[in-house]
């Protein structure tokens, strides 16, 4: 890897830091649109032939499944952006903390 795709000082860094940043939103955002609108509505005749707990399947996606997965997405950009802070050098859990005053 090049230096500058590795630091964060560089601009080389900054843009392949967001560009990171914008391919890990638009891989989360395309499973949020597939589950909410896709598993809830175009899917859901497919999906009811199926159920959980005796309710048909895309009732369940629609009501309860989405938002379990809506939290398990929230939790994946969580552990993503911290591994991609610290590959860039930007994670604020490695700064050390300042020293007392004085």
């Amino acid at each position: 890897m090049a230096e500058n795709e590795t630091g964060a000082a560089g601009t080389g860094g900054a843009s392949a830091y967001w560009r990171a940043n914008l391919r890990l939103l638009g891989g989360l955002l395309v499973v949020w649109f597939a589950v909410s609108f896709g598993a809830g509505i175009l899917f859901r005749d497919f999906l009811d032939r199926f159920s959980i707990g005796g309710y048909p399947l895309g009732f369940w996606f629609a009501q309860q499944g989405s938002i379990y997965l809506f939290i398990l997405l929230i939790v994946i950009y969580n552990w993503r952006i911290h591994r991609i802070e610290r590959r860039y050098q930007l994670d604020d859990d490695d700064v050390d903390p300042p020293g007392p005053p004085g």
